[in-house]
């Protein structure tokens, strides 16, 4: 079984923000394996499904992303045997670049820190690159997304997936 976890901030006031590359990869991942996210339970949005083989939970955590563990965790005693997949920004990233980590550090990224300090460094991880801008970091990744980078960052990161995945490598 393979729990994919897009990070993102609950709310409309936070949608297609670059915080949210999580929760926009993951609605992607729902259209891809068609899988709705469409059920409530363990502080998430979610849906389940199958390819290739693999059985797969798509996750959008509800608690804001500097909580993410809080609901990460509980997948992982539920499906103690799971393995996890986190999608998540990257401002350390340039725009468009997307990368694949088997396991790490969580960086300078909140929610990263969050599952870590619940989970520990043992998760893999799809970063999607978000660039960083000058001034205020918060106000930056809160901010609407610039929607040309977008669709070449989703395509990347559902082939780094659909991969991982087929090859039951996560």
């Amino acid at each position: 079984m393979i729990i994919i976890v897009g990070l993102g901030n609950p709310g409309k006031e936070y949608e297609n923000t670059y915080h949210n590359m999580g929760f926009l990869a993951i609605d992607r991942l729902s259209k891809f394996f068609d899988i709705k996210i469409s059920k409530t339970g363990l502080k998430s949005k979610y849906g389940e499904g199958n390819f290739a083989g693999q059985k797969i939970i798509l996750v959008k955590p509800q608690t804001y992303m500097n909580n993410s563990g809080e609901s990460v965790v509980l997948w992982k005693n539920k499906f103690k045997d799971a393995d996890i997949l986190v999608l998540v920004d990257d401002i350390d990233l340039p725009r468009g670049t997307v990368r694949y980590r088997e396991r790490g550090s969580a960086g300078t990224h909140n929610g990263l820190r969050s599952i870590v300090s619940y989970i520990g460094q043992e998760f893999e991880r799809v970063k999607i690159g978000i660039g960083r801008e000058e001034g205020d970091l918060a106000n930056y990744v809160l901010s609407k997304i610039d929607p040309s980078f977008v669709e070449e960052s989703m395509d990347k990161m559902v082939e780094i997936v659909q991969q991982r995945v087929k090859d039951n490598k996560i």
